[in-house]
């Protein structure tokens, strides 16, 4: 970290339909008109943050937004995505410890800590410009409870003898997945680090191709215990895939707890439970996969 620039610069926002400022990790005598023109040119490579004084985003190009923040509600959670995400909630409500993979600007992080307060939260995070954005964004101390650490998720978990109930990937860099994340045997050693009633949750987005290709390394290995749904106009997918062999969803009782934490954290669990029935009743990822190659499901 000592090499990597943590002056937090400041300049008005170039981009016509954003308002405020956008934050840079660059010395201060940088020249501000050359550094516009290479956010505007889609140039410029360190992640950024765009400020417009209610609403603090992270980028990592402006074509997709990272992250997000409600400045007078730091610890809610602004996107579709990861609202969804905490859909792991229906099926480990109580979580000992979680694997996160990606900080981006924290959101599911500082989510999670807020209201599971008896859960471990490990955080891997491979870009140290995002680490230095830390503080933008709100994300608590490292503690006991709570470790957000740099380093590159795919080698974590290849060395990793620790066991989870829940592993979180948001593992994207400017280009879309993260390079190291993209093989098989980084989700067989997802399944590994899982603990027998564990599952993963995995924000999958990007480009349709690539969105497949991941789904299907999570549903090769973990046959029909794998879940997906779509995220409404955001163009993501959120996937679940359980690691206990025997694993069969009851709605009845997932219903019932959807009421419970909708009662307890605000956010529609009723609404993301129909989702994720519908999505097994409808065998929504063997129709994703036979939709990517040209076939419908009755052929």
């Amino acid at each position: 970290m000592n090499s990597v620039q943590t002056h937090i610069l400041s300049i008005p926002s170039p981009f016509a339909f954003e308002n405020g400022v956008v934050k840079v990790l660059e010395p201060p005598e940088t020249d501000q008109r050359t550094l516009a023109n290479r956010l505007l040119g889609g140039r410029y490579e360190k992640p950024y943050v765009v400020d417009d004084g209610s609403l603090r985003s992270l980028y990592f190009s402006f074509a997709f937004v990272q992250s997000a923040m409600r400045v007078s509600k730091p610890n809610s959670l602004e996107l579709a995505y990861t609202r969804k995400m905490m859909s792991f909630l229906l099926f480990q409500p109580h979580p000992k410890c979680i694997l996160m993979l990606g900080l981006g600007g924290g959101s599911l992080a500082k989510f999670c800590y807020q209201h599971l307060t008896e859960t471990k939260i490990t955080v891997i995070e491979i870009n140290p410009h995002v680490l230095a954005f830390r503080n933008e964004f709100k994300i608590p101390e490292n503690s006991e409870r709570f470790q957000v650490m740099l380093g590159d998720a795919a080698e974590y978990v290849a060395s990793c003898h620790s066991k989870y109930d829940v592993i979180a990937t948001d593992a994207f860099d400017r280009c879309g997945f993260a390079s190291s994340v993209c093989n098989w045997e980084f989700y067989e050693n997802l399944r590994r680090l899982l603990a027998d009633n564990g599952l993963i949750v995995s924000n999958m987005a990007g480009l349709r191709e690539e969105k497949m290709a991941h789904l299907k390394m999570l549903s090769d290995i973990f046959g029909e215990r794998t879940l997906a749904v779509p995220v409404g106009r955001d163009d993501n997918h959120v996937a679940l895939a359980f690691n206990h062999p025997d694993f069969e969803p009851c709605w009845q009782t997932v219903h019932g707890r959807a009421k419970s934490l909708s009662k307890s954290i605000g956010l529609d669990f009723d609404k993301f439970a129909r989702k994720f029935e519908r999505s097994e009743k409808l065998d929504y990822v063997k129709r994703s996969f036979l939709s990517s190659i040209g076939l419908s499901s009755d052929a």
